[in-house]
């Protein structure tokens, strides 16, 4: 009987585990729809300039590191154990997502990643002052429409 009772013990802590594992892998996909909202996609960044970049890299280098990794590639130590892996924040698809959007995703979190609401605002926005830093600048803005061919003179 014993042997029963700790067998049963045994598989229900492993249904727990997978279970878990799949709500939690489940959750980690989800896209970030909240911050493809209009409202987060027109903000703009209110720090700027290199005290908000310093403030924003010692911010990063608190809370950030070990996830990201200390060049914000998504290489940190802690990286190799998550799904869906780290952001690259020099990628292009992140130097694509307006300021709003960036702001949005640190403050909400997603799957492995934890919300970062409880950081001062304009902590936040140091933080994506350091990210665009790491890109080379502010978001890449979208392509001009190409221009028709001006007619062949005659």
């Amino acid at each position: 009987m014993r042997i029963v009772g700790r067998a049963l013990t045994v598989a229900a802590a492993a249904a727990a585990l997978v279970v878990g594992a799949g709500v939690a892998h489940v959750s980690a996909q989800d896209t970030w729809k909240e911050c493809e909202d209009a409202k987060f996609k027109g903000m703009k960044n209110p720090q700027s300039g290199a005290a908000s970049v310093a403030a924003g890299k010692k911010s990063a280098e608190t809370n950030c590191v070990t996830c990201h990794g200390a060049g914000g590639k998504g290489d940190g130590v802690a990286a190799a154990a998550l799904t869906p892996k780290p952001a690259d924040w020099t990628s292009a698809k992140v130097k694509g997502d307006p300021d709003g959007a960036l702001f949005c995703k640190m403050s909400n979190g997603r799957g492995p990643m934890p919300p970062w609401k409880h950081l001062p605002e304009k902590e936040r926005w140091d933080l994506v002052s350091y990210l665009r830093s790491l890109q080379g600048g502010p978001p890449a803005k979208a392509p001009a429409p190409a221009k028709a061919p001006a007619p062949a003179k005659k």
